[in-house]
């Protein structure tokens, strides 16, 4: 019998400029990462000063963050070696953060990240963080600046407890502009949920009473009480529906996802149009893969979607996918319209990496899916 595959681990690209607040996010990041397990590629030759644990232009070093946390310190011409590193087993990590350099071009990153040849990662998104006190002049400074909010998946508006309320929606109302689709979401101090990058983990081969003290347990009480308030930056729909969906329909929602909606997650049935399969779903901003899964014996065959964003309809897009809903299936009599479901899932297979494929897809996305 064929082992399981194992998952493939998400790898976060975290850009911004100079003094924006990048490594304050990650260092947040570290310290409530809901169970997981990260592996952090630092391209900024900054610190990282968690634990007394400080790495700064050590290029080639790898440092432990505790808690399985890895640190490496890279130039970029190393990223598919330091990868290769992260992702064997001996690291078990859950996901991978690269911090970008306050100069480098992101959208270089990820397309060095959606050519890789490794098949241990996936695109994790895109996330470009704003000084929202100093975002005028930076963009004075680096009008740059429009075209990485433009390719970013995910925007989080930072230090937007240095600026007045209208200031707030001046600067958001601009970069909301200039980032197109891409969710915003404000912050103080770095401080988002993990979980708009990356899912908790429950581990449950280790006992909680021996564990080693994480970060989280060392973590003064009223220094944690902020995460209590941080699901309000952001909404999250559960769709469940035990009728499949038609593919059609259901890739023209993909194809026209509204602005602000950044993740989408869990897995799909397309009925007759691929009795044998489910399709496990990752989308984040504009990237999309599908990966088809048989059928476990007695599965309930239902379809099961989490959709994360900001400023989202939650009402609007479950009525969006019970549109998508094709509670007819044609039955052998019907040749026409079995062809057209056949053909309707063409338009998932374009998305679809195989599980025992072992190059990057041959149809990356465009430049305005990144």
């Amino acid at each position: 019998m064929t082992p399981p595959r194992a998952p493939q681990i998400p790898v976060v690209v975290l850009a911004g400029f100079l003094g924006s607040g990048k490594t304050t996010l990650l260092n947040h990041l570290l310290r409530n990462r809901a169970g997981n397990r990260i592996g952090v590629i630092v391209n900024d030759f900054g610190s990282i000063e968690i634990d007394a644990v400080t790495v700064a232009g050590q290029v080639g070093s790898t440092v432990s963050l505790g808690n399985g946390c890895l640190c490496c310190a890279v130039d970029a011409s190393e990223l598919d070696t330091y990868l290769e590193t992260l992702t064997g087993p001996a690291a078990r990590l859950d996901v991978i953060v690269i911090e970008a350099s306050g100069l480098a071009e992101p959208q270089e990153l990820v397309r060095m990240l959606l050519a890789s040849d490794n098949p241990h990662i996936r695109y994790g998104g895109l996330v470009e963080v704003v000084d929202a006190a100093e975002f005028t002049a930076t963009r004075e400074r680096h009008p740059e600046i429009d075209r990485h909010l433009a390719v970013a998946d995910l925007i989080v508006l930072n230090k937007t407890d240095r600026v007045t309320d209208a200031r707030l929606r001046a600067v958001r109302e601009s970069v909301g502009t200039s980032g197109g689709r891409a969710a915003v979401i404000c912050s103080a101090y770095g401080r988002i949920d993990p979980e708009l990058l990356f899912d908790p983990v429950l581990r449950p081969d280790e006992d909680d009473s021996f564990r080693q003290l994480t970060f989280e347990d060392l973590l003064p009480e009223d220094d944690r009480t902020h995460e209590e308030h941080l699901h309000a930056a952001y909404e999250s729909v559960a769709f469940t529906s035990d009728v499949p969906l038609c593919p059609r329909r259901f890739m023209a929602f993909l194809d026209s996802r509204p602005a602000g909606l950044y993740r989408i997650k869990g897995f799909a049935d397309f009925g007759a149009g691929d009795p044998g399969n489910r399709y496990a779903l990752h989308a984040v901003g504009g990237f999309l893969r599908f990966v088809p899964r048989r059928w476990a014996r007695d599965e309930p065959r239902l379809t099961q979607l989490v959709l994360i964003g900001s400023g989202i309809d939650a009402d609007a897009l479950r009525k969006e996918l019970e549109g998508c809903q094709e509670p007819w299936q044609p039955s052998a009599a019907d040749q026409d319209a079995a062809e057209q479901l056949e053909r309707g899932m063409w338009g998932v297979l374009r998305y679809v990496r195989q599980p025992d494929d072992d190059v990057a897809p041959a149809a990356a996305p465009d430049d305005d899916e990144t």
